[in-house]
């Protein structure tokens, strides 16, 4: 992650405030792990304050048709109907515990939110790297930054968990459970080849 970024216009300042902002939605990503969903979560902050949150849903054990619309982001985006204080997306920020998928991404544009920032990439299904310019003008004239890498050593803890949990069905055998887990072990190799005091 780029520690230069600073987005004072929005009462975030530093690194510090992207990672504080993170932890929440990771608290959101840890219920919907206690409640045996994919560890996803999102929280949009406006002016510095926690305006709406969500976290995954129809993913959990007993399922006979795991939804592909209830993700966290969606879930958040959908609580914003609850904020009473006037919601402006040009002062709003959205954090995702990971990358959000098409789906997501397509329905955080026309909310009009300008900045993305997340934790651990979807290298199965992330969108943000999708090529805007080649869009219709509904997409292709929404600015967005996407900030990525905060907090990403425990998203990818929750991750692991959740693909090492035993009846755990969703994403089994997937390309995302295979890069999780060697993400993971590159991590863990990382930290013992580290000189002692740094891990």
């Amino acid at each position: 992650m780029d520690e230069s970024v600073i987005l004072n216009h929005m009462g975030i300042k530093e690194i510090r405030d992207l990672e504080k902002y993170m932890e929440m939605a990771l608290e959101q990503a840890r219920q919907a792990f206690d409640r045996e969903e994919f560890p996803v979560g999102c929280v949009i902050v406006q002016s510095g304050h926690v305006i709406a949150s969500g976290s995954r849903a129809g993913t959990g054990p007993g399922q006979t048709f795991f939804s592909e619309v209830d993700h966290a982001e969606v879930r958040a985006l959908k609580n914003l109907e609850k904020f009473k204080g006037g919601f402006d997306p040009e002062e709003s920020i959205l954090f995702s515990t990971m990358e959000p998928c098409l789906m997501c991404y397509g329905a955080i544009l026309l909310s009009g939110i300008k900045t993305i920032v997340y934790a651990y990439e979807d290298a199965m299904g992330g969108g943000t790297g999708c090529d805007l310019n080649s869009l219709t003008p509904l997409y292709r004239d929404r600015g967005v930054e996407v900030i990525k890498g905060v907090c990403r050593e425990k998203s990818l803890d929750l991750f692991y968990q959740f693909f090492n949990k035993e009846g755990n069905q969703y994403w089994k055998g997937s390309f995302l459970e295979s890069y999780t887990l060697e993400q993971k072990q590159n991590q863990e190799s990382k930290k013992a080849l580290a000189p002692p005091g740094l891990n």
